[in-house]
């Protein structure tokens, strides 16, 4: 009897490595059918015939499967089987796959729900049945070639298929037993390895800062879906951010270590129910130093100056910080000019000895240091000593007083009034004079011219103003620079007293004691003439002349004369 083919049950899958299994299995092979069974159908004349079916098929087979996961999934299966031109097999079906991953091998066993055609002249035309499928295999991974591929070494399944057929000549059924064989390749394709899990870390720049300097957070994720949607949030104090990137205001924290959390969200915006959002968190440490004032050197070159001279003054200021910094500088005596990191000391006004120099700096955040530099001010060198013509020269240099007659000079002859005795006083001191300016130039002669109290103040100080004037004309006649002679006329203001004269005559070397006995009786009218002077100072010393009256000279009775002719008094008083 021709054979039957009956149909084939769907192949297993082909697991993937431990590691990661695939999703799809595709398996591709050859296969033997060898069916047996019990026929029974009818002849022509409707007499029942039965038999025993018993053949040798062989084919191809096909199937893909679908794992739900490493070891479970689903089973498409088509077997097509051939005994001789007409007679054969075909079946196609599905069913549940159970396979078991382990290093380089993956057995595996189904149990599938076919429909099978059985072909043959007994059949016709073709009749289509049901069919049972049930077994396993074993799988040969080649990582070595391809880890696509994988070769079935075999799968050996029992098929049960039956057939059913209507009355009328031929009706009748057909229940087949085969044992099937196949081999083949395999070909993985898709992956069941979770995805990588999303990570995130992030980063401090720089890590170490001061209250107040700026940072940026750096966010780096891994594992993110190209597909999907990320956000990134941001958290911390100061912390401000929504993308890769954040910055940090440091201005409010504390010192010590501060943390700045960056949290990834990927999902697909508005089908959060398709897939579940996936978040990471990553922390980045930033350390806050404790604030640090700035700090401060100070030096002045040269350290030792001579009254007047100058130093530089090098102010070296730090800020821990990297701040700008201000300096300013103040001097114990002295003044200190500049504003930068240098400066310049001037020690005009300091007096001899040390003094301090104090350098500043502060920054902008109102913290401050300060130095200090000594600066040693010499004492002047003593003025060189007088050369022996000038010791000479102060020693001949003999000052006296200059005498003039009563209410002389008038004003309406302001170069008169110096007798012969006078001009002879003014001449020596000329001639001296002019000696000491050759060796001092800066030399300075001051005449105060004074008047007897007869009159009023007005009228004394104009006549002692005419009397310091005569006697600065008469010098400048004998060749004393002008520039050289300061006049004052004082009026009666600083008039010898009685006492005073008197003290005067008895110490006059030139009066014998009859001499000094005789004036004395005198005093008043020598007292009045005592004071009709000009007095001569010379500024190079110091040395005053010497008010000795002249009483011994030839004019002296004029000098002395208090009723020498004089204009007669007017409301401002009277002359003299």
């Amino acid at each position: 009897m021709p054979g039957v083919l009956l149909a084939q049950a769907n192949s297993p899958a082909k697991a993937a490595s431990d590691d990661s299994p695939s999703r799809w299995d595709i398996f591709l092979g050859y296969s033997y059918l060898a069916p047996t069974g019990t026929v029974t159908t009818t002849n022509p004349a409707g007499a029942p015939i039965s038999g025993t079916y018993k053949a040798v098929n062989e084919g191809a087979i096909g199937s893909g499967a679908y794992f739900f996961n490493r070891y479970v999934g689903l089973q498409a299966e088509v077997g097509e089987h051939k005994n001789g031109p007409n007679d054969g097999f075909q079946t196609v079906g599905g069913g549940l796959i159970v396979r078991f991953p382990a290093e380089g091998m993956t057995p595996f066993v189904h149990a599938l729900v076919d429909t099978a055609q059985i072909n043959g002249p007994i059949f016709e035309p073709n009749r289509w049945g049901i069919a049972l499928t049930a077994g396993g295999g074993l799988d040969y991974d080649t990582p070595w070639l391809n880890h696509h591929l994988a070769i079935r070494l075999f799968q050996a399944d029992y098929e049960f298929m039956h057939a059913v057929w209507g009355p009328g000549p031929y009706g009748g059924r057909a229940n087949i037993n085969a044992a099937r064989l196949s081999g083949g390749l395999v070909f993985h394709l898709g992956s069941l390895a979770p995805p990588p899990p999303v990570t995130v870390s992030c980063v401090a720049t720089p890590a170490s800062v001061y209250a107040g300097d700026p940072v940026t957070l750096t966010a780096t994720a891994e594992g993110l879906d190209p597909k999907a949607h990320a956000i990134y949030i941001w958290s911390g104090t100061g912390v401000t951010g929504s993308d890769t990137t954040a910055k940090v205001d440091t201005s409010s924290l504390m010192p010590g270590e501060s943390t700045a959390t960056c949290t990834v969200k990927e999902g697909r915006p508005g089908k959060e129910g398709l897939k579940p959002w996936e978040t990471a968190s990553g922390t980045a440490t930033i350390t806050v130093k404790p604030f640090e004032p700035p700090t401060v050197s100070c030096s002045a070159s040269p350290s030792t100056l001579n009254p007047g001279d100058t130093a530089t003054v090098t102010a070296t200021g730090v800020s821990p910080q990297n701040r700008s910094l201000t300096y300013s500088y103040s001097a114990s005596a002295g003044t200190v000019t500049g504003n930068g990191p240098t400066a310049t000391y001037n020690s005009a006004g300091a007096p001899t000895g040390e003094s301090t120099v104090t350098c500043n700096v502060s920054d902008d955040k109102g913290h401050s240091a300060s130095s200090t530099a000594m600066v040693s001010v010499a004492a002047p060198p003593p003025p060189p000593g007088p050369t022996p013509e000038q010791t000479r020269l102060e020693a001949r240099l003999a000052l006296h007083s200059v005498f003039f007659p009563t209410a002389q000079p008038r004003a309406e002859h302001p170069d008169g009034g110096l007798v012969e005795s006078q001009q002879a006083i003014l001449t020596t001191l000329a001639a001296d004079f002019k000696s000491y300016l050759a060796i001092k130039p800066d030399a300075d002669l001051t005449l105060t011219g004074h008047a007897d109290p007869r009159g009023s103040a007005d009228y004394n100080l104009a006549l002692s103003d005419r009397r310091v004037n005569r006697a600065k004309q008469f010098l400048v006649e004998q060749g004393v620079p002008e520039a050289n002679i300061e006049t004052r006329g004082v009026g009666e203001e600083q008039d010898l007293s009685a006492d005073q004269v008197k003290a005067l005559v008895e110490e006059n070397p030139e009066l014998s004691d009859a001499d000094k006995t005789k004036m004395l009786r005198r005093l008043n009218v020598i007292v009045l003439a005592q004071n009709r002077r000009v007095d001569v100072s010379l500024n190079a010393t110091g040395q005053q002349s010497e008010q000795i009256y002249p009483f011994n000279a030839a004019d002296s009775e004029t000098l002395l004369n208090e009723k020498a002719p004089r204009p007669a008094k007017k409301a401002a008083g009277k002359k003299k």
